[in-house]
């Protein structure tokens, strides 16, 4: 898998792959706390939107742990920052939730900057992962958009 890899980039990436897990695994608990303080009308289907987005984030902290235990690294035991702001209307949980699916997509295009055209998989993986990030941050961004704001 690595053999394209040099020793300082195999480190790179298992460090990139860490921030990663632990952006995750911050997702999966930002999710979960979000999930709890939907209340109104709209809370079933959101509380199941947030809910979705935590057992995503779960799949992707298993995914990149997998990936970094294969390269020969120790997957962190570090969760990223959780910020709680204790604003949760709808807006203002999915505004933090914007700004953290853009973190995450950060850290999956520095991946891929590293390992562009030196390792198949791990180039497919971030390619794989920037499209999920990109689709949520797309539906974040509709979401925050008011009704009827298409001309």
């Amino acid at each position: 898998m690595t053999s394209q890899l040099n020793k300082a980039e195999t480190a790179k990436v298992v460090e990139i792959l860490n921030r990663v897990l632990e952006l995750e695994l911050s997702g999966l608990v930002r999710y979960l706390h979000y999930s709890f303080m939907i209340f109104g009308h709209n809370r079933i289907p959101i509380v199941a939107w947030l809910r979705t987005q935590a057992d995503e984030s779960q799949a992707h902290a298993v995914r990149a742990g997998e990936l970094i235990t294969s390269m020969g690294g120790h997957p962190s035991l570090k969760i990223g920052a959780l910020l709680e702001t204790h604003k949760h209307n709808v807006d203002e949980i999915l505004r933090e939730a914007l700004t953290h699916e853009e973190e995450g997509v950060a850290e999956y295009h520095k991946l891929l900057e590293v390992v562009a055209g030196r390792s198949i998989m791990l180039e497919e993986y971030a390619r794989t992962q920037i499209a999920a990030e990109d689709a949520h941050l797309a539906d974040l961004g509709k979401m925050l958009r008011k009704p009827g704001s298409i001309a």
